[in-house]
């Protein structure tokens, strides 16, 4: 015999195959088996957020001074990927502060040893969104935290709300991306536990207003021709009896 040839079998816990290896350097193919391919399952998408309702108060007691509602989406980046949770109502606490005398108005929203906070400023008789930040509790690699003091959203007059009821989604940071569905915010001036008007977004969005100028400006085309033909008909009616 020229050479010794050993066959070392390896059994894999846990799978039926066995594989024979050759360790004289020339495998035999028959005893070799191929492994079966195996396949990932795709990441389940996100559900969309469950909307919560919340309030600030001055006292336990006392009616509310900042009410919104929302379902609320965090995406944040870890690393080199975003990351995206849902706010549950169901564990967050709403606790803020109200405007008063010109001053801002804040929502803070906290879950988790981690926060959401919103700030609201008016000028003019009218609110907005100016601020947002976020801080999370990562646990294993330490906190998230990202801001922008210096936004213009959610606008809309004293005295009312403002409402979007499609899912929005807003560019904070070049970190933080918060997507909002079935919104309803009024930082100022509640009554009774109550929105008052809504500004709706739907009334912002270009594509819907440009319809709405041209098809107003063809009826006003059409009742100036109307116009003018019942002119026409009236003045050559009396041309006729003149004669």
């Amino acid at each position: 015999m020229s050479h010794y040839a050993f066959l070392v079998l390896l059994l894999i816990l846990g799978s039926d195959t066995l594989y024979a290896v050759d360790i004289s350097g020339t495998p035999d193919p028959a005893s070799v088996t191929d492994p079966a391919p195996t396949t990932t399952a795709a990441p389940s998408p996100m559900p969309p957020p469950s909307v919560g309702n919340y309030s600030v108060r001055n006292d336990v007691n006392s009616t509310a001074c900042l009410m919104a509602t929302m379902g609320l989406q965090i995406s944040y980046k870890d690393g080199e990927v975003f990351k995206t949770i849902n706010l549950d109502p169901n564990v967050t606490t709403a606790t803020g502060k109200c405007g008063i005398n010109g001053s801002d108005a804040s929502l803070l929203l906290t879950f988790d040893k981690s926060a959401v906070a919103f700030t609201f400023s008016e000028e003019g008789g009218k609110f907005r969104l100016h601020g947002v930040s976020v801080t999370l509790n990562l646990d294993a690699t330490g906190t998230f935290y990202s801001g922008n003091a210096n936004l213009s959203l959610w606008e809309g007059s004293l005295g009312s709300s403002y409402m979007c009821r499609r899912d929005q989604t807003y560019n904070i940071t070049d970190v933080l991306i918060l997507r909002t569905r079935d919104l309803q915010v009024q930082p100022y001036m509640v009554e009774n536990n109550s929105y008052s008007t809504a500004h709706d977004c739907a009334m912002d969005d270009t594509s819907i207003l440009i319809p709405i100028v041209v098809g107003a400006a063809l009826a006003g085309l059409i009742l100036i021709v109307l116009v003018a033909y019942v002119i026409g008909r009236r003045k050559t009616y009396v041309g006729y009896q003149t004669l």
